[in-house]
């Protein structure tokens, strides 16, 4: 093994030294300083710690499907899409890695040093390729047609070309001011239980939640101005700018503890502590919770490519676009676009279900079998086994039925639009139909949300001072989706949701038949904390602190709650942000107090003055369909996709129904006819046919007709991806598509060790021996707990050798004895002997002696006749 690992790391090292020169520096460090010669191996063991835990994690998740707690199903909704598991891996080993080589370093020191102070950045350089981030960490390739204008690629990257990484998916959340960690690199506040902050430790977050934010159903009130859309508009959009997902494995990496089961801070498990008076019946002592992932290269693994003397904390990573680009409903990678589109399709549809149609209209369709089953089953059907959630562009989609009623929503609008432009321009590609429908299902998402519900969610006054007017593209901004916006700010709706989910009829009054669902009910039943300073955030959006308690009183109305606050954190510098937030008083019109106000409006500025594909851009939309798109709304989007003929003009604002409902005929949309592509007489190109494996889409550069060709996901373009329209027709033949043998990349293989993989037609595909089977991740083997199929094949041989041998047995046993009982001692039927034992047919319960002793009599006869001559 260990020539192997060392011939492997050579190989590695031999492939990128071209591009990575301390590469090979690093090698001559990795094999020439004893303490630097166990590098390869502690990647190996790293890698060990963090698969064994995953496996662990699966192989609990694979005895206990069906049956599964509340804190299960949380976890669910927090497990990172392939891709992005793949690179949450990878971050992992890499941060073991480090601290077991700080170990080392440490033992031999007898010191404690941040592990950047004692690893060379070309040995950290190292450590990053051997585990998987280096790809992760670096640029990405940018494409370079006349389509890098006219679409936004689904990972988001290379929006901006002098920071192509900037606002892309699976990289890490963005810092507005430096973290608050308890190591100072990686320890969340709160990790160690006798840290103290001001002179006093932190109250514990369950205790928060019990005197400060906790009320009972009754006492919550409905919104007298909005309506529940609104609350269901931002958890939205809030999946289409930002997901932070949990750590790969649930369990410790390094004891291997059940983070379901464990009360102690082991990463990942961050268990919520239960004080004794508000535990169950049960005893539980804790609620379990997990460490977001980290993004690569931050962290415990030290700054890289920069400044070795200065930490680089661990940063989150958003497995999400963080632009306003519709990710829900398209994906976030090219993976999950793959899923959700229809490749049959000529229109550019995406997927919609087999079967379930709701009065014609589509449903989304089914997550493959093996995501994780963690949505409520279909009513009527017995046991306790639940199925599949929906497929959507954000794993979320089923969490509750306003989120999963949005996404049906849109995959409907696509559809719809998908079909109209095809109708309109027939010459166009599928590819081209569905980059069209996707871009216009992205504009209305921007400007529903910019134009409707910010300013209501601000209030006029705060919009005006954070967001503003647009004034066009500004490459200096930075549109990455920040921390605190991710996980305080923008959660300020969760103190919006209503306990009790309404469900309506066609004149939007109760439901006769569908009464209300307590919200515990609703969730995944597609059927029916950052803790940083407070005080710190305001001074950043330039509000005063507050460091008395008149001062908190001034910014929190109710003196009750802001003595509860003083009593739990002792002291204002102590306070979390998002508790802060919460509590302070509304703006007027608005439905957030001055921080979030701040913090909400400086992000949402950023995601639009940030973004190249902004609708407002002028290269984005012709000025005649920036019109149109103008005149579009919520409502519009309802009436044209459910089947309502009345809505509320503001489908945010509270109405009643008919006076304050308009009819569908009178709501107004887009004309498509803006959308109508023509071309001159005399254009000598045409349109070729489609490449088989893939598409193309049509654009203009300098006045000039161009088509640039892609392959579908799995395949690689062979031949020039841009051909030109000149006097004579296409400047080159179109390319082909060929399938990519994924199984070949060694680097980066697409099973894990215990799977063997098989390349497919645009995929591959990771098979395991009996009796193991895939695991949730479909790239790990797991045990399925049953016995190989070739083991019930040998006991089924082996029973039968048993029963031949011993019938066998059974007759010569027989024969020998009726052979001794003839020759030695008479058989009697009657009197007070022993009974013999009788080895011929099976007699009935009803044969009389008569009959018995014919039957012995034929049996003896034809014995006698099968003997050997010499008897």
């Amino acid at each position: 093994m260990r020539a192997l690992a060392v011939l492997s790391v050579t190989l590695v090292m031999a492939c990128t030294e071209a591009f990575f020169p301390f590469i090979s520096r690093g090698k001559e460090l990795l094999w020439g300083k004893p303490e630097e010669s166990h590098v390869a191996s502690i990647l190996e063991e790293s890698k060990r710690l963090v698969d064994t835990a995953m496996y662990a994690t699966m192989q609990r998740n694979l005895k206990k499907r069906g049956i599964l707690s509340p804190a299960q199903l949380l976890s669910f909704s927090k497990l990172p899409e392939p891709t992005s598991g793949v690179i949450a891996r990878a971050a992992e080993i890499m941060e073991t890695s480090i601290q077991a080589m700080k170990r080392n370093v440490n033992l031999k020191t007898q010191q404690s040093q941040h592990p950047t102070d004692a690893l060379s950045e070309d040995l950290l350089s190292i450590i990053a390729n051997m585990s998987g981030c280096l790809p992760y960490m670096l640029p990405p390739k940018c494409p370079n047609t006349c389509l890098a204008n006219k679409y936004r690629l689904i990972t988001g990257a290379c929006n901006n070309r002098d920071h192509p990484r900037w606002g892309a998916s699976n990289t890490a959340l963005a810092r507005w001011l430096p973290p608050v960690y308890e190591d100072g690199f990686s320890q969340p506040r709160g990790w160690n239980p006798g840290f103290l902050y001001n002179g006093f430790p932190l109250p514990p977050v369950r205790e928060v939640t019990r005197h400060v934010i906790q009320v009972s159903n009754e006492v919550v009130t409905d919104d007298d101005h909005y309506s529940d859309l609104l609350m269901a508009w931002g958890q939205y959009i809030d999946h289409d700018i930002a997901f932070t997902p949990q750590s790969t494995s649930k369990a410790a990496f390094g004891g291997g503890a059940d983070c379901q089961m464990t009360c102690e801070n082991q990463n990942p498990c961050f268990p919520i502590q239960l004080p004794e008076e508000a535990r169950p019946a049960a005893g539980t002592a804790c609620l379990p919770f997990y460490r977001s992932s980290a993004a690569c290269g931050t962290g415990d693994q030290g700054a890289l490519f920069g400044n070795l003397s200065t930490a680089n904390p661990r940063q989150q990573m958003n497995g999400l676009t963080s632009f306003l680009d519709a990710s829900t409903v398209y994906g976030s990678s090219p993976a999950l676009e793959r899923q959700l589109r229809n490749w049959t399709s000529a229109e550019g549809l995406l997927r919609v279900h087999a079967s379930l149609r709701d009065s014609g209209r589509a449903y989304l369709p089914f997550a493959p079998p093996r995501a994780p089953a963690a949505c409520a089953p279909e009513p009527g059907v017995p046991g306790e086994t639940r199925g599949p959630c929906f497929l959507a562009g954000d794993g979320r989609a089923s969490e509750v039925p306003s989120l999963t009623a949005l996404h049906t929503l849109w995959l409907r609008e696509h559809n719809r639009l998908a079909a109209a432009l095809k109708t309109l321009n027939a010459h166009w590609s599928a590819d081209a139909v569905y980059q069209e429908a996707r871009k216009v299902v992205g504009a209305l998402h921007q400007i529903i949300t910019l134009r409707d519900y910010i300013p209501r969610i601000l209030g006029p006054e705060a919009f005006q001072q954070y967001v503003g007017p647009y004034e066009g593209y500004d490459s200096t901004a930075n549109p990455t989706v920040s921390n605190v916006f991710s996980t305080a700010a923008f959660r300020f709706g969760h103190a919006t949701i209503h306990p009790l989910v309404r469900r309506l009829d066609a004149s939007f009054q109760e439901h006769p038949d569908l009464p209300g669902l307590w919200l515990h009910q609703a969730f995944f039943s597609p059927w029916t904390l950052l803790r940083g300073g407070y005080n710190e955030w305001r001074e950043f959006c330039g509000l005063p602190r507050l460091e008395t308690p008149a001062d908190l009183s001034t910014a929190i109305a109710s003196r009750s709650v802001a003595d509860k606050i003083l009593d739990l954190y002792k002291h204002p510098d102590n306070i979390d942000v998002w508790l802060g937030g919460l509590a302070e008083n509304f703006l007027p019109r608005a439905r957030t107090g001055p921080l979030f106000a701040c913090l909400i409006g400086k992000q949402m500025k950023a995601l639009r003055d940030g973004d190249w594909f902004w609708w407002e851009n002028s290269h984005v939309f012709t000025d005649a369909q920036r019109h149109e798109l103008e005149k579009h709304s919520l409502s519009r989007v309802i009436c044209d996709n459910t089947g309502l003929t009345r809505v509320p003009v503001d489908a945010f604002q509270v109405g009643k129904f008919p006076e304050d409902f308009e009819s569908c005929d009178s709501i107004p949309g887009m004309n498509l006819e803006a959308w109508r592509e023509t071309f001159p007489q005399d254009d000598k190109c045409g349109f070729p046919e489609n490449v088989e494996n893939g598409d193309f889409v049509h654009c203009e550069e300098s006045g000039r007709r161009m088509l640039v060709y892609s392959c579908w996901h799995g395949y690689e373009l062979q031949g020039r991806e841009q051909l030109t329209c000149t006097q004579e027709g296409w400047d080159f033949q179109p390319p082909l598509c060929k399938d990519v043998n994924e199984c070949a990349d060694g680097a980066h293989p697409p099973c894990h060790a215990s799977a063997r993989c098989r390349n497919t037609k645009g995929g591959f595909q990771c098979l395991c021996a009996d009796p193991y089977e895939l695991g949730d991740d479909g790239r790990t083997c797991v045990d399925s707990g049953r016995l190989p199929r070739a083991t019930w094949v040998s006991i089924s041989l082996a029973a039968l050798l048993i029963g031949g041998l011993a019938g066998l047995t059974s007759t010569v046993i027989c024969r020998w004895t009726r052979a001794g009982t003839k020759s030695t001692l008479p058989i009697s039927e009657t009197g007070g002997g022993t009974p013999q034992l009788r080895c011929g047919k099976h007699r009935d319960a009803g044969t009389s002696p008569q009959q018995a002793a014919a039957q012995d009599s034929e049996q003896e006869s034809a014995d006698t006749q099968r003997l050997p001559r010499a008897l």
